[in-house]
C-alpha cells in the first residue's frame, strides 16, 4: 500500500529497537555542532524563502534550487529533532548533510510543485496559516528551529526519556503519537514556506509511516 498521494509532505520514522537508558540526557551536548550549523542554515532558509515568494509570484514556480535546498534544511532540522528532544527515538548521530541518507531511521520529502498559485502566495504563508500557527503553538511552545522542542512535544519527549531511563523501553504508543505531532508541524512549515498549496490538514496522523488514504470500499486509493 502506498501513502496518501494528496499529501506532498511525506514523513516516515523507526523506532530504534534499543535505545541507551541514560544518552538521551546528554544529547543536547552532542547536537551542540548541529544546532551551530543550523542557526546559519536556517537564515539562508528565510531569505531564499523571500527569493522564492518573488519567483512565485512573477512566475507561478518555485526555483528548483533554492526548493531542493529549503527541503534539506527542513530534513537536516528534523533528523536532529528525532534524534534529541523532537523525539529521541534513535540513538545514531545526524548525519551533516542536507540529502536524504537512506539508511538513517527517519525520513522527510517534499514533492516539487511544477506550478504554484501566483494569488495564494501572498496570503497562505500568513493569513491562511493562522488557524495550524494557533495548533503548532500549542505543540512547540517556545521555539521549533535548529531542533529545540517545547510545549507539547518537548514534554511528551521528556516523559519519554523518563520511561527510558526507568524501564529500558520507550512506549510505542507515545512514539506513534509524537511523530503524529512532529507530522503536523512539518506538514504546517512546508505550507508556509511556500513550498506548496495543498492546505495541511486539521487531522493527527500517528505513527511511524505514513498514513494510507483509502476510498469509501476500504481499499487503497491511487
Amino acid at each position: 500500500m502506498s501513502s496518501d498521494p494528496t499529501q506532498p509532505v511525506r514523513l516516515n520514522a523507526a523506532l530504534d529497537p534499543v535505545l541507551s537508558r541514560w544518552l538521551w540526557l546528554v544529547k543536547w551536548l552532542l547536537a551542540v555542532p548541529h544546532y551551530i550549523i543550523l542557526f546559519f542554515l536556517w537564515l539562508a532558509f528565510v531569505l531564499l524563502t523571500v527569493v522564492a515568494f518573488f519567483a512565485i509570484l512573477f512566475t507561478g514556480r518555485y526555483p528548483r534550487g533554492i526548493f531542493d535546498f529549503n527541503v534539506g534544511v527542513l530534513r537536516w532540522n528534523w533528523r536532529v529533532a528525532y534524534y534529541a528532544y523532537g523525539t529521541l527515538g534513535t540513538d545514531r548521530y545526524p548525519p551533516f548533510t542536507i540529502s536524504d541518507v537512506p539508511d538513517y531511521p527517519t525520513h522527510l520529502e517534499v514533492a516539487y510543485p511544477e506550478q504554484l498559485s501566483r494569488g495564494l502566495v501572498l496570503v497562505k504563508w500568513w493569513l491562511l496559516a493562522i488557524p495550524h500557527y494557533l495548533v503548532v503553538g500549542l505543540f512547540l511552545g517556545g521555539g521549533w528551529g535548529a531542533g529545540r522542542y517545547a510545549g507539547l512535544i518537548g514534554l511528551l519527549t521528556l516523559y519519554a526519556g523518563v520511561a527510558l531511563a526507568a524501564t529500558s523501553r520507550y512506549p510505542t504508543g507515545l512514539f506513534d503519537l509524537l511523530i503524529g505531532l512532529n507530522r503536523w508541524v512539518l506538514r504546517v512549515a512546508a505550507y508556509a514556506a511556500l513550498m506548496t498549496d495543498v492546505y495541511p490538514p486539521f487531522r493527527l496522523d500517528m505513527g511511524g509511516a505514513e498514513p494510507v488514504r483509502v476510498d469509501i470500499a476500504g481499499k487503497p486509493a491511487v
